[in-house]
């Protein structure tokens, strides 16, 4: 398997506290990164592709991992919490915001010598 993509990104809870939420919009924004129209290019099938994901949160025990693998649209899915992240403390109003971090690769069964590339 070669990895052909990684896309990060970030999210955030203001107001809720809620590490999924953050971690789910990490992982949306890592997702609109990117564009895998090579799979119609070149004739590949979704189902081949693993896709690792690995969200980062000051606490990751509080991350629902299926509820965030169910975010992912294509691939076999797994999603890995590690500490990371950052909460930030309003104290003037008693509120922790949350920001996750999202790191998203694609990886593909593929043999680098069945590609080249054409000048043209």
């Amino acid at each position: 398997m070669k990895r052909i993509i990684l896309e990060m990104g970030t999210g955030n809870d203001l107001y809720g506290m809620d590490y999924t939420k953050a971690a789910r919009r990490a992982i949306q924004d890592a997702l609109h990164h990117s564009s895998l129209v090579m799979f119609k290019s070149l004739g590949l099938d979704h189902v081949q592709m693993s896709v690792r994901v690995t969200v980062a949160v000051q606490d990751p025990a509080k991350l629902d991992l299926e509820a965030l693998k169910a975010e992912l649209p294509r691939g076999r899915a797994e999603v890995k919490a590690v500490k990371g992240g950052l909460n930030v403390e309003d104290p003037d109003n008693a509120t922790t915001h949350v920001i996750a971090t999202a790191a998203v690769e694609a990886f593909l069964p593929v043999d680098a010598s069945d590609w080249r590339i054409s000048g043209g």
